[in-house]
């Protein structure tokens, strides 16, 4: 099944801000960046020919051919199925991949906070999906004042209260606006949301009697009812999302959605987003009766795709649950044996500040006398406890040489804490067979 474009224009980021990146002149302040780099610009460093052997560690790096594997991997599936696609941009909070996914046809971006919103606008992205409530009154003045300039935020309210936070913010404001938002309906021990259907509706019709709210749509987030890809974890993703499709059914009963808008119902993680289009595909229209004439359109929010990891995301995703093409492990870390204080322990010079622990410890995969080097296979090793600056590596010291200077690769599980904790991150052509540096990706967290 495919499906147009939406009329909501189209979402666009700004190149010329992007282009600029090339320009940043690199330092002591970007921990990736080797300190022979300093006071280059990054385009004067990637003219350099650097490979991986020019770095040092600690080191996160990203792939390239799997980034763009990934890529176009979940845009190929959403366009089959009708479904659209504002990856989550908190992943990442990186334009440059911002950028990839908008030119693979994404809807727009997601962002979960001011802060980032500001990230996105000042890169010039025109079309923005905050999955969160605007209760901050120089929040909700700032996205008024966006959509005078042409963009369009879109934001969520799981309550009555947030609707007349909003409206009191919005009646100090010199200037008329209305704001476009989604009712967020929430589960029973989830993290936000209206909970269940009564309270949805309760919510929606307060939107639909405000004069300064236009109610667009139903939200959810599934990913904070189920962790796993159990039949029990999958029943309670399906039960929730059929509250959604049920709430949004009774909006076009009672006809609370605003005038002369299209219709938005989003959720979808990177964990469930197969789901989603189960249970909410149905609901998608071109403008039928059933609609009222409304287009009616399902986004799903998926950010951790595009730099799929080794642990968490690499079981539970669907394309991996299901026998599919599995997406492609998109980073890696790499530590250094600092110190062997034991048979059978080594430990590494990367912790907590260099890469994510949250959904499980680094995994060790290979090893060798040098960054960039030839690495041969760590069987039975496993990194057992990770500081703030240090890993333990575990190992068998009857089967496996272990030495002071060594370089280890590590599996890394959830995206979203890796990136975070570097501002500056090369990518490489390949991470085993062709370990030029080809770019570097800038975060703004």
């Amino acid at each position: 099944m495919n499906t147009p474009e939406p009329d909501l224009g189209t979402a666009a980021i700004d190149e010329d801000s992007l282009a600029r990146l090339a320009d940043v002149v690199v330092g002591w302040r970007d921990k990736a960046v080797p300190a022979g780099a300093a006071g280059k610009t990054v385009r004067e460093f990637l003219a350099a020919g650097n490979r991986l052997a020019d770095l040092q560690t600690p080191l996160l790096t990203l792939d390239a051919g799997a980034i763009r594997a990934n890529l176009d991997h979940l845009a190929a599936w959403c366009a089959q199925r009708g479904i659209l696609l504002a990856p989550h941009g908190k992943t990442t909070m990186a334009p440059q991949l911002w950028s990839e996914q908008l030119h693979r046809g994404a809807w727009g971006i997601t962002l979960a906070n001011f802060a980032q919103l500001r990230v996105a606008r000042t890169f010039g992205v025109n079309r923005l999906l905050l999955a969160n409530s605007l209760t901050d009154p120089r929040a909700i003045e700032w996205v008024a004042a966006e959509q005078s300039d042409g963009a369009r935020i879109l934001s969520w309210v799981d309550s009555v209260q947030t609707v007349e936070v909003i409206e009191r913010a919005l009646a100090a404001r010199a200037e008329p606006a209305v704001l476009d938002v989604l009712v967020e309906v929430g589960g029973v021990g989830g993290r936000t949301g209206a909970r269940g259907f009564a309270a949805a509706l309760e919510v929606a019709r307060a939107v639909a009697a405000s004069d300064v709210l236009r109610l667009v749509g139903v939200a959810g987030y599934e990913g904070s009812l189920a962790h796993s890809a159990t039949d029990d974890a999958l029943a309670r993703v399906d039960d929730y999302l059929r509250v959604l499709a049920a709430v949004h059914r009774e909006l076009l009963a009672e006809d609370l959605y605003g005038d002369g808008a299209d219709v938005i119902l989003t959720a979808g993680g990177s964990a469930y987003f197969d789901n989603v289009a189960d249970v909410l595909g149905p609901c998608i229209t071109s403008g039928s009766a059933a609609s009222g004439g409304r287009r009616v359109d399902v986004v799903i929010r998926s950010g951790s795709y595009v730099i799929h990891d080794d642990g968490f995301y690499r079981e539970i995703s669907p394309f991996s649950r299901h026998g599919d093409e599995p997406f492609r492990t998109g980073m890696h870390g790499w530590a250094r044996v600092v110190s062997s204080p034991e048979p059978g322990l080594a430990i590494l010079d990367a912790g907590k500040r260099d890469l994510p622990v949250d959904e499980g410890l680094p995994i060790p995969r290979a090893i060798g006398r040098a960054l960039g080097g030839p690495m041969s296979p760590l069987v039975a090793a496993s990194i057992t406890a990770v500081n703030d600056q240090h890993c333990y590596l575990s190992f068998d010291p009857r089967t496996t040489e272990v030495h002071l200077g060594d370089v280890v690769r590590l599996g890394l599980s959830h995206p979203c804490t890796a990136l975070d904790k570097w501002t500056l991150i090369p990518v490489l052509a390949d991470t085993v067979d062709d370990q030029r540096v080809v770019d570097l990706v800038h975060t703004f967290f």
